[in-house]
């Protein structure tokens, strides 16, 4: 990675403002977005509101940035960061005609927050760093535009897809299967990655924008999306995208998706044992991983494990089951939050309650594998904990979040 060369001076002004953006980050980019929504309202076709309303863009844009000044003498050190948020950029659409309006809101939004504390000195300093930095992502994202054009079926921007099956897969999650609507060839993705679903609903005022795990195995004629309908949780409002699809697009509707993205994808390379942990609708991108491993590496050991609430709300049992079956190397194991008497009664799982680590290790010979887990963020947080105690390097920690990235430290 080729960068323009800041001078000394300019790298001790950003370093000395490390401590301030740790204490003052997320009010900086709350600031920030106020400011660029206020100015550029056209940017709303974009961003996720709701992600916005509970406060996890600004803090993901803050971690960002605090990175960021942290290594800004040393940029290469924060290039996996960097390619896995140009992931999603490329999955959105983000142009390099965006990065200065973002970069002009931001030093207002430092000026803003900080007040006479943001020197002149500081400001400019901030204003050749993020020219640097927005270089680095732009020319990232260059390369991903390309690669997702000039693969095979492959594309840049957006294009139409027909539904060509809806299909129920438990009490809350439903399937979209998606062909292409010119009948021609789809590129091919890593197991793992996701689409961004474009959603022009009637009576909003602005598209969304939504990334969705591929659920199924790469090598199809169909992309497989499937969606957890998400009903209003106390302060959180319900799903405006998720609920759309579950309620009014039907079979033979169409919807506008971009090419696969993702950086959290299945090592296939590698031979070590791999233990799959999903919670929920987390099981997606691993019923995609665990698919592929039956096929590509059938005398790889493979470990799945799922938390559920139940047999009602669990999804793909059967289509896991099969895999399962069809394999020599694989065994799966459920933990179901609050068993149905049905399920007390059959017996179809093998753990009340939540996944923990003295259950792991009772099911796990040793903790030598490749760990890969995706659910939601308290069952991420519980599991990532677990892996940690247990001394489980961190290069052999794998993970998804649906959405801005978050800290998964408790």
């Amino acid at each position: 990675m080729t960068t323009k060369v800041l001078d000394s001076k300019t790298i001790e002004t950003i370093k000395s403002t490390v401590p301030v953006l740790a204490e003052h980050g997320t009010a900086i980019t709350t600031r920030f977005y106020q400011m660029l929504f206020s100015n550029h309202p056209e940017l709303l076709h974009i961003f996720n509101h709701v992600n916005q309303k509970q406060g996890k863009q600004q803090q993901a844009l803050a971690n960002t940035v605090y990175a960021a000044a942290q290594y800004i003498d040393n940029l290469e050190a924060i290039l996996p960061v960097v390619k896995q948020i140009a992931h999603k950029h490329r999955s959105l659409g983000i142009q390099a005609e965006h990065y200065p309006i973002v970069g002009e809101h931001l030093l207002l939004a430092i000026k803003d927050v900080l007040g006479d504390a943001a020197t002149d000195e500081i400001i400019n300093a901030w204003g050749e760093a993020y020219g640097v930095i927005a270089d680095v992502f732009i020319s990232v994202e260059n390369e991903m535009y390309n690669e997702a054009a000039s693969k095979t079926g492959g594309w840049d921007d957006f294009r139409e897809f027909v539904i060509s099956k809806k299909e129920k897969e438990s009490e809350v999650i439903t399937s979209f299967y998606l062909k292409p609507k010119d009948g021609g060839t789809i590129s091919d993705f890593q197991p793992g990655q996701y689409i961004t679903v474009k959603a022009i609903i009637d009576g909003e005022k602005y598209t969304h924008l939504r990334q969705y795990s591929l659920s199924d195995e790469p090598g199809q004629e169909y992309y497989r999306i499937s969606v957890k309908r998400e009903d209003q949780k106390g302060d959180i409002p319900a799903g405006i995208v998720s609920n759309f699809l579950h309620d009014h697009v039907s079979e033979g509707d169409l919807l506008e998706i971009t090419a696969p993205a993702g950086d959290f994808v299945l090592n296939s390379q590698e031979e070590r044992p791999v233990v799959l942990l999903s919670g929920g609708v987390g099981q997606t991108p691993m019923i995609s991983m665990l698919k592929t491993l039956a096929n590509q590496q059938p005398k790889r050991q493979v470990t799945y494990v799922h938390a559920a609430i139940n047999s009602t709300y669990h999804a793909f049992n059967e289509e896991i089951t099969n895999v399962i079956h069809s394999s020599e190397n694989i065994r799966y194991f459920l933990s179901y939050e609050s068993p149905t008497e049905e399920d007390k009664q059959a017996k179809n799982y093998q753990k009340d309650g939540y996944i923990d680590l003295p259950w792991l290790q009772s099911i796990l010979k040793n903790n030598e594998a490749e760990f890969y887990f995706c659910g939601p963020v308290p069952f991420m947080k519980a599991i990532n904990k677990a892996l940690k105690e247990w001394n489980v390097p961190e290069e052999h920690i794998h993970f998804e979040f649906f959405g801005p990235k978050g800290d998964l430290d408790i």
